[in-house]
């Protein structure tokens, strides 16, 4: 008699066996991606600077990315000028629809970024996304960090947890700055129309400026250019006054942090003076003021006086670069022509080897000086405005 053949059992079809549903992706702290932020218009100077840095930098849309654990994030904050903001992307997930998000977030390993003592603000964006209302997404959010971890929430938090949605992608990011990073520590008085210091790093950057050679700025404001200049030529960061949302998060390591400040202590200050003139005297004051709060006050020449008594400084040539008021900046500008066209009459005349670096909304006026401008830079975002740099070789 023959045997039977035992036949092996079905297995259930695929569709009647249960998936178990995908972890959320958490990053490798040691291998983050690291997001700066840019000024619109300026990617490329602070890509130059990231890989001045020693950073493998890559320009992306809105700023600049390269690859790092948390103290690379640290030392980006401390030591980078033209940054606004430093963004450390913790984690990303699909999420295809509201219970989704939902239950992915309360997956998430929230409490190895976090502490849950800390405030925390939540802002969110979505793009081509099945979830697309942003208030959803921030209540879904913040509804699983309030039941995972019991963080509580601020509009004045120090820490802010971006949630970008992008074609169904939850991509979660840390920012690591708090404050924008333009805010160094020393400014509290300003004036009218003030350039943010990251712009001002870019542009002395765009010049060409390393710290080796003197600058001026003829309507100085509130000093920011030469105060920028003068912590550059003395090897100042530009973090080492302030603070920085980083020290709230779990992987802060004081005593590792306060070794790398230290580390970014000036050298001896250069004999190198920089100048800055203007015809307000309540300008220069503030200027004066803002100097000493930054430690570069006998670095720097202030002095009171119009364009038109404009002297070159002794010592050797170098840059002077100036943010002159513009109409659509200030109000009519009509009078500006004869003012832009006085500037360059005294800079042609009085500034032979120096070089011109010009920050303006208007080609008519930056023309109206005279100056041998080459090609203008690109347009960059400012108060609403689109300037650009106008620049000279030596003249």
């Amino acid at each position: 008699m023959t045997p039977r053949k035992t036949q092996p059992a079905r297995k259930p079809p695929l569709s009647d066996t249960p998936r178990p549903e995908a972890a959320p992706l958490a990053a490798d702290p040691a291998r983050m991606e690291i997001f700066l932020v840019a000024t619109p218009g300026l990617e490329e100077p602070l890509a130059a600077e990231a890989r001045a840095l020693g950073f493998d930098a890559q320009v992306q849309p809105g700023g600049v990315a390269f690859t790092g654990g948390w103290p690379e994030v640290w030392r980006a904050n401390l030591h980078l000028r033209g940054a606004t903001r430093v963004l450390a992307r913790i984690g990303a997930f699909r999420a295809m629809h509201p219970a989704q998000l939902d239950k992915r977030a309360r997956r998430f390993p929230w409490a190895d970024w976090l502490r849950p003592e800390v405030p925390l603000r939540l802002e969110a964006t979505s793009r081509k996304s099945r979830i697309y209302h942003a208030g959803a997404i921030i209540h879904r959010v913040e509804a699983a960090l309030r039941d995972t971890l019991g963080v509580p929430f601020a509009d004045d938090a120090p820490v802010t947890l971006k949630i970008r949605l992008e074609d169904d992608l939850c991509t979660l990011s840390l920012d690591t700055s708090g404050e924008s990073l333009h805010k160094r520590g020393h400014k509290q008085a300003v004036g009218k129309a003030p350039m943010r210091e990251t712009m001002a790093a870019m542009f002395l950057r765009q010049c060409g400026f390393d710290g080796r050679e003197p600058v001026l700025d003829p309507m100085c404001g509130s000093g920011t250019f030469v105060i920028e200049a003068a912590e550059i030529a003395a090897g100042l960061a530009p973090g080492r006054l302030r603070d920085f949302a980083f020290q709230q998060l779990r992987s802060f390591d004081p005593e590792a942090w306060q070794a790398m400040r230290a580390t970014a202590a000036a050298p001896p200050a250069p004999a190198l003076r920089h100048h800055g003139r203007d015809r307000d005297a309540g300008a220069i004051r503030m200027s004066r003021e803002n100097a000493e709060r930054a430690g570069v006050q006998d670095l720097i020449d202030f002095q009171t006086g119009a364009v038109a008594e404009l002297q070159r400084p002794e010592g050797p040539p170098g840059l002077v670069i100036v943010n002159p008021p513009y109409g659509a900046r200030i109000g009519n500008k009509g009078p500006l022509f004869g003012l832009h066209a006085a500037m360059g009459e005294v800079l042609r005349t009085r500034f032979r080897g120096w070089r011109v670096g010009l920050v303006t909304s208007d080609a008519q006026l930056a023309r109206a000086t005279g100056l041998p401008f080459r090609e203008p830079g690109p347009y960059v975002a400012h108060g609403g405005l689109k300037v650009r740099l106008w620049r000279t070789g030596p003249l």
